[in-house]
């Protein structure tokens, strides 16, 4: 099957079947997958956190709000962080990567202030999640990206001190009276050529 049609069958999964459990083979392969993420100058300024221990995703499903079913039914969850502290990335670019590349982040992402910074790291760590959801939809898993969580509760229970949590990712085996499914509930998105253009 290729990858259009993989991504036209893909969706946002609303009910997992908590019997259904994703394979070791298969999470060892997302892990490596997710380690090969693409980030500006190759700064991966982040730290995936799989979790599958019931008496913890009970825990972290507490801090999900509305996404709490999602999160104990899944057969795992996948915590997305990022380095809290600039001083911290920098030490880890200037330790790992080329002097172009820690050039780059002095010259063009520094000056703009920690604000700035904070944000440049973020969006490092959103590309990692587009991998992860075309991963999964390649290898026939399920997932439900949630940033309706409480990110605050989430850091407090991983005690991932030098990392903060920006979202989660549950993955698994949706369950067959899944609404969200699109043979029940057709995918709807905007017309191809209001986002897709030629000038």
């Amino acid at each position: 099957m290729s990858f259009l049609e993989q991504m036209k069958k893909r969706y946002t999964a609303k009910k997992y079947n908590p019997q259904e459990k994703i394979s070791a083979e298969q999470i060892a392969e997302l892990k490596e997958i997710l380690n090969l993420s693409p980030s500006s100058i190759n700064s991966q300024p982040w730290n995936f956190i799989f979790v599958n221990k019931p008496e913890l995703k009970e825990k972290l499903g507490e801090a999900s709000y509305f996404n709490k079913e999602k999160v104990l039914e899944s057969s795992h969850l996948v915590v997305f962080q990022v380095l809290k502290n600039p001083e911290d990335f920098e030490r880890q670019i200037e330790e790992n990567l080329t002097e172009g590349s820690v050039n780059y982040y002095r010259n063009m992402v520094k000056p703009n202030g920690e604000a700035a910074i904070r944000s440049w790291m973020g969006h490092q760590v959103y590309l990692s999640l587009g991998v992860l959801l075309s991963a999964c939809a390649t290898m026939g898993i399920d997932s439900t990206p949630m940033e309706g969580i409480e990110t605050e509760k989430y850091d407090e229970i991983l005690k991932n001190d030098s990392y903060e949590t920006l979202f989660a990712v549950a993955i698994g085996k949706r369950d067959e009276n899944d609404k969200n499914h699109p043979e029940i509930t057709p995918k709807r998105r905007l017309k191809s050529e209001m986002v897709i253009l030629e000038p």
